[in-house]
């Protein structure tokens, strides 16, 4: 894959991924997972998730503990939602590297690039 169909595959992902986590899975552990980057690898069969768990060090391990317990559940659900030839074995690491306000500026970027639409792409 080149550079700019790795990175659409990684944001599809990281979209469906944030979808699922947050809105389709009753885990208790995995309330309040922000998916904060997805990196896929070029030939599509490996994928580094970064989440963000608030909390302690201690809610962080159970919330990766819940995403790995439901890895083969997140994988078939992107199986299902994206047109893609191979499904990218998931791999989720915690991030530690964005504060809180870092994080909420990362957020905000989203939902500014996703409300922009084409109608909308001349506005500033």
């Amino acid at each position: 894959m080149d550079k700019r169909r790795t990175a659409r595959v990684s944001e599809a992902v990281r979209e469906e991924l944030s979808e699922i986590i947050n809105f389709e899975m009753s885990d208790p552990r995995v309330k309040g997972v922000t998916v904060a980057e997805v990196s896929v690898t070029p030939d599509g069969r490996q994928a580094r998730v970064s989440v963000a768990v608030f909390g302690d060090a201690d809610q962080q391990e159970e919330a990766l503990a819940g995403l790995n317990h439901a890895r083969a559940h997140l994988r078939h659900q992107l199986a299902g939602r994206l047109q893609l030839r191979h499904v990218p074995e998931l791999t989720f690491t915690a991030d530690t590297g964005m504060d809180a306000t870092n994080r909420v500026e990362v957020l905000l970027a989203r939902v500014r690039k996703n409300k922009r639409g084409p109608e909308n792409s001349s506005e500033t």
